[in-house]
């Protein structure tokens, strides 16, 4: 399994354990995690997933692709250096992931 620490903006601590293979917006969707949409079920066409990920993190996932690179610039909330779509992060057995939900998706 893995581990995906999701802090809400305004500083609610969820933590859920993930599946390998799925996203941090499936798993965040499937167990009610607030403040991830997924409008677009993850198909990289809405944004309504974005994540601040913490530096720890980042180092696992990356940096954005292209086409998420584009779509992070039309956030309800304005981009930072660790942005990122939480649908392409797929998650990996045995890793913790921390991100932060932004105070609105749409």
């Amino acid at each position: 399994m893995s581990r995906v620490v999701y802090t809400a903006d305004d500083g609610t601590v969820t933590e859920i354990d993930g599946r390998p293979g799925d996203s941090i917006m499936e798993t965040a969707v499937r167990n009610g995690v607030p403040g991830i949409i997924g409008e677009c079920g993850g198909s990289l066409s809405c944004a309504t997933c974005h994540v601040f990920v913490a530096a720890e993190t980042l180092a696992l996932v990356g940096t954005p692709g292209d086409l998420e690179d584009e779509m992070l610039d039309g956030t309800a909330v304005e981009r930072e250096e660790n942005s990122r779509l939480s649908c392409q992060i797929k998650l990996q057995s045995g890793c913790r992931y921390h991100v932060t939900t932004p105070s609105e998706q749409i």
